[in-house]
């Protein structure tokens, strides 16, 4: 018997939900789920595309010991090697997503970069019936208004793929600090529902699925919203999703006006419910500041040299001038000021993947210490900023660190998403909705 047949065969408690990791990054999606108790991932999957050294998924087979580790392109992985899983979870990477129709004008897809969107739909079709039952997936927030030319496509895309496997899918524009976590980063997350599973079948029960978005789902017991109730009628777009992929890929938006994705929503059939929601949270909130380390621990190389401090704050400050392109065009360049240096009394900006170095740059973080020095924020300062635990990402470079927590996501999303799903699955709603989400 094969490791990964032998993996198969093993008897799992009823209680923890198979998961299956794609485009794992170091871990983010299962250090959530695990927090969030009740999930084993038994399989995970990282390759970086270009090169030889795979350093974040060195980082993920070491922090983790159970589960297949997979380190090799998913489009190169039979789907009859990933373990049967419950939940499939990924923060897949963002590209073009159109279609086109095969030579002979059949319906099948032609992912025209290969696209690894493209690998999620693959494996949930070719399981079969054996698909998960459950997708928590997570991209950027612009998905939803890509690409310029048809606002909104590549996201009617996702959605429609799903659906033609059975799926319901809802999705939520978070940002996470406005929850009380420690960054200012902005994400979409997609839940989907397979046809047959308790949560698909709830929904279909439900006479209004706005009820789903704003009170009875997932996403609104992880998350609450708001809503101004005399703008509910004008804010809310409900539309049909009509065609196939092709279809979709070729005809969407055509004209290219706004989106009609607001920042919530859900699928059910070929019919779409859209709405704008505002949070609703007045808990905790975890300021920069809270999670900086003493300034005594940090090396001399992250305060800022005072020969560069010029550069620092032009970067940093607004501007409005001409500059020239390559081909000689001349042109106005404007764009705002940054606060400089970051203040510590709210929660840290979007981590992005240069955040290492020490050259100057406007994106990087930089903090006023207690006594009155610059400097950047240390390895594990960016890894608390995402709430993964401390040296998560320690024996590789600290440029590199930096790298993958500007690709991660932040974990405290995951884990209240998580923990939310399986009180969704085992049907343990909080009894003020026991009674308007009864279905």
């Amino acid at each position: 018997m094969s490791e990964i047949q032998d993996f198969m065969a093993r008897p799992n408690p009823k209680t923890h939900l198979k998961v299956a990791e794609l485009f794992a990054g170091v871990g983010g999606f299962r250090i959530g789920l695990e927090r969030a108790k009740g999930y084993e991932v038994v399989f995970g999957n990282q390759w970086e595309p270009g090169t030889t050294r795979q350093h974040a998924f060195n980082i993920y087979a070491k922090r983790f010991k159970t589960g297949i580790h997979s380190n090799e392109d998913i489009s190169k992985v039979p789907t009859n090697n990933i373990p049967d899983h419950d939940l499939l979870v990924g923060g897949f990477p963002c590209q073009d997503y159109s279609v086109a129709r095969t030579l002979s004008h059949a319906k099948g897809i032609l992912g025209k970069k290969g696209v690894l969107w493209w690998q999620i739909h693959r494996i949930i079709k070719e399981k079969k019936d054996k698909r998960p039952s459950y997708l928590m997936l997570e991209n950027v927030d612009r998905l939803l208004k890509s690409p310029v030319s048809q606002r909104g496509r590549d996201f009617a895309l996702m959605l429609s793929s799903l659906s033609e496997q059975g799926y319901i899918v809802e999705w939520r524009v978070i940002n996470a600090a406005e929850y009380g976590m420690p960054q200012r980063r902005r994400r979409v997350f997609i839940l989907a529902y397979k046809k047959g599973s308790p949560i698909h079948t709830r929904i279909t029960k439900l006479n209004d699925p706005l009820r789903w978005i704003l009170d009875c789902g997932t996403m609104a017991a992880a998350f609450p919203v708001a809503i101004e109730k005399d703008l509910l009628l004008p804010e809310t777009h409900t539309f049909a999703l009509k065609g196939d992929l092709a279809d979709i890929s070729e005809k969407f938006n055509a004209k290219g006006t706004d989106s009609p994705f607001e920042n919530a929503g859900i699928l059910i059939g070929e019919k779409i419910y859209t709405l704008h929601t505002t949070p609703e949270y007045t808990g905790e909130r975890t300021p920069l500041g809270k999670i900086i380390l003493d300034e005594k621990k940090v090396p001399p190389e992250y305060f800022i040299n005072p020969k560069d401090l010029a550069r620092w704050k032009y970067l940093k400050g607004g501007k409005k001038e001409p500059r020239k392109s390559k081909s000689g065009h001349v042109y106005h360049y404007s764009e705002g000021p940054m606060a400089f240096p970051d203040p510590l009394d709210k929660p840290a900006r979007t981590i992005v993947t240069g955040e290492g170095g020490s050259t100057p740059s406007r994106f990087k973080h930089v903090i006023r210490t207690k006594s009155g020095k610059l400097r950047r924020l240390m390895p594990v300062e960016l890894e608390r900023i995402n709430m993964f635990p401390d040296e998560h990402t320690a024996g590789v470079t600290d440029a590199r660190r930096a790298f993958f927590m500007g690709n991660a996501l932040v974990v405290g999303v995951v884990e209240r998403l998580g923990e939310e799903l399986r009180q969704q699955i085992y049907r343990k709603p909080s009894s003020a909705k026991k009674e308007l989400c009864a279905a």
